[in-house]
């Protein structure tokens, strides 16, 4: 297969979706033509420009830095539509109205390349209707997109063929979305709103009706419905909120208008709840109140037997507690089924009518199994899909029991379950693929190329697990391993502690594992599923504080220091491939290796200030040498402008929201690798770390002579702080904290442009960090974040 190059990408719709994939494309670095009707008055494209402006607005931000807009020009169909031939992939993404979508593509068609793609961004419009609506020669290269809101975020998105469509065209997409734009893809029918949505709005519908069934409240129903069961914070009623009412009526009118012979069409319709909020203008999160809304800084529900809001307090049953913390899913749901409790009904039933709506319409909707689970968990944020979770709790039991139900009448739809459920399977998914129902086989993963980047995938219940590598070493805090069949000289490091957090135990591991490497590998890579580390492991210190054993304290610090060091001047590469949050020692082992890997969603920050710290593996140093360096190439070769955002970054305990923001701040640098895809990182960071060792890999030299910022440096930082507490922007801890944090970046109390050592600084930062741990009001810091989680502004 050859590989799809896609230099420019136009999207046509400058709406919510529209734009908010235009920014994904220039977060990955694709020129993009942002596409949208000429403005009755003033700038012909002044709506295009409008939502390129209003992305740097957005949170959560549709973009990974703010620069990154301007990648992103506009335009508008009326003058500019020639600048569609240079483009190789063109995404429509207007809104759900079939005639307006099939009048833009006559009108777009002449100038749309014949190697170029034509996508349509529905999300569930049929894409046969709307090939046939463009010329012959296009149809070959035409599919359905479906990317999931918001699209930087989320993994999912459905790719849709038609008869018509290209299969290797559709291969080399999907391979170019799963690596540059880090996706996850499904294949979906061309059935109305294709796979997640719907399965995931049938699941809202199903809990809708048997919430009125039983006359549960809608917080006791988000009770019931997130976490606790896999799903969302968010849960039911507050997603609909979030994705907004009107949102979600549409797509239940699709289903109504689409699907008339479905056995659940009695169904597919708005409650009258729902029609009235919506003709109250009341829309969910978007217009600041739907199902919920604030009042004050108390949340409140629609109640409906009061016909107005009352505070929320939705609650779950202990007894139903105790069944839904049951660690065996057998037991689990033979006790929801046995119980009286109408929460305990409440969720048998949901469960029970997705079990039977999945298994009925599977040949409909999907290839496989897989593809539904997995759409659920991309595209929803379900732990595990539904056919996963009727795997788990027994298969022929659950299958029995539904059938049961369905014959009693207490099922929502009569249809019968289908014949394969029956024929003795444990389940749908086996080592050898996942069932699909329209070929009666059971289908293996893709075979395409870009899967095999993936060494560790994603995985459904029931699948055989990947090759677990080879142990080398392992302590209680780390394990050491190879991948023979990879690499078996780069050795793979990764942390055993929870939330992957930095106590003795994982200190220990790093230093030996360093030793190791240099002894007996050619390279070293830190990589473990996200988080990559949250810190320090602040329940040793605390415990530490108490028995005022800062001495030992003292110590660990240096150990810190020391495995900071090793990773930075060990004898052979040393790669941190981060994923999630690297905060703390995390972000200071991420700056001391020899080079990173990050994926795009990493939020990498020195944290310390936020519980009374500051950064002490070696932070400070770090960007006390960035700053010499910079100032290095400047004409007075002054530090102290360098510092003066290093500082701020600090004492602010600033995070990056990407990876790309990461480089921005200096936790990272221009010529790391970011990878868009986190299921890659390994395989980069394995191919980097042989990379840099086949080139004759040399550490860098401790330096000995740091131009630092000494006292005039800390008197400018000091001189800010004063302003800002003077201002009630931080209290008087938070100066003390600060200061120290401008004694460490400046290098102590030296004469300013003095040169001291890098050894220097990490016994600068080292002291200040001990001293602020003797203070009450930092152990009160650091008690406040470990049973809250929260800082502490004392």
């Amino acid at each position: 297969m050859s590989r799809l190059i896609i230099r420019k990408v136009a999207v046509l719709g400058a709406g919510v979706m529209g734009a908010q994939i235009a920014a994904h494309c220039a977060n990955a670095g694709v020129p993009v033509v942002l596409f949208d009707l000429p403005a009755k008055e003033g700038d012909p494209n002044g709506i295009a420009k409008k939502a390129v402006d209003g992305l740097k607005k957005l949170e959560p931000a549709p973009l990974a830095t703010k620069d990154r807009a301007q990648f992103i020009d506009v335009a508008n169909y009326g003058s500019d539509l020639e600048q569609l031939r240079s483009c190789d992939l063109i995404i429509e993404a207007i809104a759900e109205k079939m005639e307006w979508k099939l009048d833009l593509y006559a009108k777009v068609a002449p100038f749309i390349r014949a190697d170029a793609i034509f996508a349509s961004n529905t999300s569930g419009l049929s894409i046969e209707t709307l090939s046939a609506g463009m010329p012959a020669a296009l149809r070959s290269r035409f599919c359905g997109i479906h990317f999931f809101n918001p699209p930087r975020y989320m993994a999912l998105v459905e790719l849709i063929a038609t008869g018509s469509t290209d299969p290797a065209t559709l291969d080399a997409l999907e391979s170019w979305l799963t690596t540059r734009l880090g996706k996850s893809i499904v294949h979906a029918k061309d059935t109305p709103n294709f796979v997640a949505n719907r399965i995931g709005v049938f699941s809202i519908l199903a809990v809708m009706h048997h919430t009125a069934r039983l006359g549960l409240g809608f917080d006791e129903v988000d009770a019931l419905t997130g976490p606790l069961i896999g799903r969302p914070k968010s849960a039911t009623y507050r997603t609909a909120d979030v994705v907004g009412l009107d949102t979600l009526a549409h797509v239940i009118g699709t289903m109504q208008a689409t699907l008339p012979d479905d056995p659940w069409h009695a169904f597919y319709h708005s409650p009258d709840w729902l029609s009235a909020l919506i003709a109250k203008g009341a829309l969910g999160q978007k217009t600041k109140g739907g199902i919920f809304r604030k009042d004050g800084k108390a949340i409140v529900v629609l109640d409906l037997a009061k016909q107005d809001y009352r505070p929320s307090a939705g609650e779950v049953a202990p007894e139903v507690v105790a069944i839904l913390k049951n660690r065996n899913p057998v037991d689990k749901f033979a006790q929801l089924r046995a119980s009286s409790h109408p929460q305990a009904q409440f969720l048998w039933a949901i469960f029970r009518d997705v079990f039977h709506y999945c298994a009925f319409h599977l040949a409909d909707i999907a290839d496989n199994a897989r593809d539904v689970d997995f759409a659920m968990r991309w595209g929803f944020g379900w732990a595990q899909g539904p056919f996963e979770t009727w795997q788990a709790a027994g298969w022929q039991a659950v299958a029995d029991a539904v059938k049961a139900d369905i014959e009693a009448g207490a099922a929502m739809s009569a249809a019968p379950l289908p014949a394969w459920v029956f024929d003795g399977r444990q389940g749908v998914h086996e080592a050898s693929g996942s069932w699909s129902a329209t070929d009666a086989v059971l289908k293996p993963r893709s075979a395409l190329p870009v899967y095999g980047r993936q060494l560790f995938p994603e995985q459904v219940l029931g699948e055989t697990a990947p090759d677990a590598g080879e142990t080398l070493w392992e302590n209680e805090g780390v394990r050491l391993w190879n991948l023979p069949a990879k690499d078996a000289r780069i050795g793979i490091l990764s942390f055993k502690s929870k939330m992957h957090s930095i106590g003795d135990e994982v200190l220990d591991g790093v230093l030996e594992a360093v030793a190791r490497a240099e002894r007996d590998l050619d390279g070293l890579v830190i990589w473990h599923e996200a988080p990559f580390a949250v810190g320090a492991n602040l329940q040793q210190v605390v415990e530490a504080c108490k028995a005022a054993q800062f001495d030992m304290l003292e110590k660990t610090v240096a150990k810190f220091q020391q495995a900071s060091m090793a990773l930075k001047h060990a004898m052979v590469p040393t790669v941190a491939a981060v994923q999630g949050m690297a905060l703390g020692g995390g972000c200071e082992f991420t700056m001391h290796a020899t080079h990173r890997v990050l994926a795009l969603e990493s939020y990498v920050g020195l944290v310390e200030a936020g519980v009374g710290l500051i950064p002490a593996g070696g932070g400070c140093k770090e960007f006390a040498l960035q700053a010499a360096s910079l100032a290095s190439r400047t004409a007075g070769g002054d530090v102290f402008p360098f510092i003066q955002n290093m500082f701020q970054t600090i004492a602010m305990a600033t995070v990056s929201k990407s990876a790309l923001q990461a480089v921005e701040l200096g936790f990272a640098k221009a010529s790391d690798d970011i990878v868009f895809n986190a299921r890659e990182l390994l395989h980069v960071a394995l191919h980097r770390a042989r990379a840099l060792a086949e080139s004759g890999y040399q550490p860098p030299l401790i330096q000995r002579a740091i131009p630092v910022a000494g006292r005039n440096g800390i008197a400018t930082c000091e001189m800010m702080l004063i302003n800002m507490r003077e201002g009630g922007f931080i209290s008087a801890w938070d100066y003390r904290v600060a200061k120290a944090a401008a004694t460490a970046l400046c290098g102590g109390e030296v004469d300013t442009n003095a040169r001291v050592s890098e050894q220097w600084i990490l016994d600068a930062e080292r002291a200040q960090f001990v001293d602020l741990l003797k203070t009450e009001k930092t152990q009160q810091r650091i008690v406040h974040m470990l049973e809250t989680g929260k800082p502490l502004r004392n």
